[in-house]
């Protein structure tokens, strides 16, 4: 069957992404748009447009044409906002790029994107100098001043009377790299329809405020920070204060200094946030409620980020292929905790049998496919990826897997590729993760298949624990098997120091299966 969302279908406007983002923006013409958490280097909106628009003037100028792709490689700065929108109001496309890439990964981005200018920091200079070597990449502009690279300032010195015509529908903005359901990352093609949609559908659900601050502790590069916090707080006019990278007590100390109501997270925060003892060295009596995405969050995680607080801890769901959000839990209405809520205006979706491709019957677990005005063009000069991922008749698979209930509500297990196969039946890590998570001495856990010779595959966790405790594997093992099947029971533990990821919040299970592989050769 068909799931719809409860919320009435709206009107998408058909203009450039930047034009709708700073709809409003003179309405807070001396508010503060962006401000550095480190240092309180503060823009205004006066400033900030005033900055994109000099911004396409001078990559105008510089020779960039429209369809041309602009790379930006850089932690979360106010000047991000204003390379991101000045690239796109000239008609050109940015592709962003994690910084943590080492210079071999930032080339092979670089490279199949085909840019033309690369945006980037002093600090990363040294990568991105090497990186470019043979690819299209003209010039090099870094935020700040440092030889050997353009200033980024130098683009504010020009004006330009150009104007650039737009069919939104199918000029691309934004080229974000996803390895999808399998496979290499590719560059997932998004229009200015396809972000201004995902904009439009997500405040119809719940705006932000002018009112509020928004911690954009989140990457920019990656599709939720790019556009659930940087695109929708200036659409709002709310003040967005940037943070290079994550440490929790300049976090805290921002959530406190800025009052945040609303707070965009993913689950190794809320984590955090339910159980670190420092959280209870700040005041965060203004915070209401915190949104997690990018990553399963549990419900015993939820819960007690929700309890420690006072607040309400939501769940929401989207993909680098569908500009971001496909389900949110809205305030409007009821709010299910293990869910990742009711799909979004203009969106529907299905769930799929693995086997027989089949709609399932409701509550039963099957591939989450999609559709909507948000999802992407395609994958970059790879058709048959593309192919492999929407169908023909417009339906997005995935690679979820997961259930709906009685009342629309969507559930995700765990990504197909990542489920083990004990003796043929699947086991979903993510599940397992939430129950270690829900143990007292646990902070953080991650779980893979580790080979068997019977079983074929057997799940083991690795473990993250409190500082301190004197908990054995033996302990943990028990207390996690008690509450599962007996096919889903953890047959090997080994702790760790910390589980690797991303910053989005994934797990990044491939180090843990090279870590495990490594030990066992």
């Amino acid at each position: 069957m068909i799931y719809r969302s409860p919320f009435p279908d709206i009107h998408i406007p058909t203009v450039p992404l930047q034009e709708y983002v700073f709809t409003y923006a003179n309405r807070w013409h001396d508010k503060i748009a962006l401000v550095d958490g480190l240092t309180g280097r503060k823009l205004t909106y006066a400033q900030l447009c005033n900055a994109i628009k000099k911004t396409a003037a001078g990559l105008l100028i510089r020779g960039l044409k429209k369809g041309d792709v602009c790379a930006i490689y850089s932690p979360n700065l106010p000047e991000y906002a204003i390379a991101f929108f000045g690239i796109a109001t000239a008609g050109g496309v940015n592709t962003t790029i994690n910084p943590l890439h080492t210079a071999s990964e930032l080339h092979k981005q670089l490279k199949d994107a085909r840019a033309k200018f690369l945006v980037t920091t002093p600090q990363l200079l040294n990568s991105a100098r090497i990186a470019i070597a043979d690819t299209t990449v003209e010039e090099i502009f870094v935020f700040g001043k440092v030889k050997g690279a353009t200033p980024f300032a130098s683009l504010m010195n020009n004006q330009s009377s150009r104007s650039i015509e737009f069919n939104t529908r199918d000029d691309l903005v934004a080229l974000p790299y996803s390895s999808g359901t399998t496979g290499l990352p590719k560059g997932v093609m998004l229009t200015h329809y396809n972000l201004l949609a995902n904009i439009a559908q997500t405040n119809a659900v719940e705006a932000l405020s002018e009112e509020d601050s928004i911690i954009a502790v989140l990457p920019f590069y990656h599709i939720y920070g790019m556009v659930a916090i940087m695109s929708r707080a200036l659409y709002a006019g709310a003040t967005i204060v940037t943070m290079e990278k994550f440490n929790l007590e300049i976090f805290l100390k921002l959530l406190q200094q800025y009052e945040v109501r609303i707070a965009h997270l993913v689950p190794p925060i809320v984590l955090a946030l339910a159980k670190h003892p420092t959280v209870d060295n700040y005041d965060l009596s203004k915070l209401e409620s915190v949104v997690s995405g990018a990553a399963p969050l549990s419900e015993s995680v939820a819960n007690a980020c929700a309890s420690r607080h006072k607040i309400i801890v939501r769940q929401g769901y989207g993909l680098t292929e569908t500009s971001s959000v496909t389900h949110s839990n809205s305030r409007n209405l009821e709010i299910k905790v293990k869910s990742v809520g009711t799909a979004i205006p203009n969106t529907v979706f299905r769930i799929i049998d693995l086997s027989t491709r089949n709609d399932v019957k409701k509550g039963e677990v099957g591939e989450i496919w999609i559709r909507g005005p948000q999802l992407m063009k395609g994958y970059l000069n790879n058709p048959d990826a593309t192919q492999e991922i929407i169908d023909k008749d417009g339906w997005l698979h995935t690679g979820d897997i997961g259930c709906a209930d009685e009342d629309g509500y969507l559930y995700v297990i765990d990504r197909i590729k990542e489920l083990i196969k004990h003796k043929g039946t699947q086991v979903a890590p993510a599940e397992l993760e939430a129950v270690l998570q829900s143990h007292p001495a646990v902070t953080d856990a991650a779980v893979i298949p580790s080979p068997h010779t019977e079983a074929g595959e057997i799940p083991k966790a690795f473990v993250v624990i409190k500082a301190g405790d004197s908990v054995t594997k033996d302990e943990i093992m028990s207390y996690v098997n008690k509450r599962v099947a007996s096919y889903k029971k953890i047959r090997r533990i080994e702790f760790i120091d910390v589980i690797p990821k991303i910053p989005s919040g994934k797990i990044l299970r491939r180090k843990l299966i090279e870590r495990e592989r490594a030990m066992s050769g």
